[in-house]
């Protein structure tokens, strides 16, 4: 029994290796827990993405109030938020519920949780900051310029450690879609008709044309993969050459999703002063971010160049 468990464990889990240890050591266990229970209760992953939504947005309204306890309640809250995070994904995979606008549902909860907190953090620091009181656009703007640099670096981690699985696993282990292919179906559509799917594809469609223009070579590379092997597995020599090249970026793609994201975002709430979480992102995630891309960029021209020698 504890070793189909295990087993059942580890094939819910995308990949080890672009695994965040956080997750291994506390969300995936838990989240592999419920993902359990809702295969027998008959939950699908979409519900509980939406589920995630919900509890997220609580939690991030009990982050304006400065009443300590009603804070903790709050992380409790976005705490258990991040495990249904990991158990939509988990159960997907549990019971082959994969789709489009699941991974897409999946990508967009977190925005949802975000936005909820930037809203209390802005009005917090302005009722509790003299100098933001006294200019309260002033902390709006920040927010705003966070939230579009927070967008870009969760996008743009996504994209590297599905590109990651890519090398692992081939096209179909992977969960990278073209924005063009998208766009396409997206025009295929009438508002009058199709009104959510459209607004789906455009959604989904702006997503991923962001992580394309900001990853040009990573795209020419992987048009090469397609051509030269379609959708079938690399080869085992040449997949294992790749791989190598990109392990060592996985923490910092890592770095940039909820967790640690999280933990500055706790700290900053605890002691007070909940605008420096958004100059950790201004800062801080933004250095992560310009030096991943040029990073994979620089491995990326390396394996072009590589591959059209096979």
């Amino acid at each position: 029994m504890f070793e189909k468990l295990k087993a059942e464990y580890r094939s819910s889990l995308k990949s080890l290796e672009t695994e965040e240890h956080i997750d291994l050591f506390f969300f995936r266990p838990l989240g592999f827990l419920w993902a359990c229970l809702f295969r027998k209760l008959h939950v699908t992953p979409n519900a509980v993405t939406i589920a995630s939504i919900f509890i997220g947005i609580a939690g991030g309204i009990c982050f304006y109030p400065t009443n300590i306890w009603i804070n903790i309640i709050g992380i409790l809250l976005l705490i258990w938020a991040g495990v249904y995070d990991c158990t939509d994904g988990m159960l997907a995979r549990l019971t082959g519920q994969h789709s489009q606008l699941g991974r897409f549902l999946d990508g967009i909860s977190g925005d949802f949780w975000f936005i909820a907190i930037y809203i209390a953090f802005c009005l917090r620091t302005n009722n509790t900051i003299a100098f933001f009181g006294e200019n309260p656009w002033l902390i709006w703007l920040i927010a705003l310029a966070a939230g579009a640099c927070h967008t870009v670096q969760a996008a743009i981690a996504d994209r590297y450690r599905q590109f990651h699985l890519f090398f692992i696993n081939g096209p179909k282990g992977s969960e990278l879609d073209s924005a063009q292919e998208l766009i396409d179906r997206y025009n295929a559509l009438s508002w009058r008709h199709d009104f959510f799917n459209k607004l789906y594809l455009l959604l989904y469609s702006n997503y991923t044309t962001t992580q394309e223009r900001l990853t040009p070579t990573m795209q020419e590379l992987r048009g090469i993969f397609l051509a030269k092997y379609g959708n079938n597995a690399l080869p085992a020599d040449k997949a294992e050459e790749f791989r190598k090249l990109s392990f060592p970026m996985c923490k910092w793609e890592n770095f940039m999703t909820f967790n640690w994201r999280a933990i500055f975002l706790y700290i900053a709430l605890l002691i007070g002063y909940p605008w420096l979480y958004f100059v950790l992102e201004l800062t801080i995630f933004n250095i992560v971010l310009i030096y991943t891309i040029s990073y994979h960029e620089k491995i990326c021209r390396i394996m072009k160049e590589n591959v059209t020698t096979y």
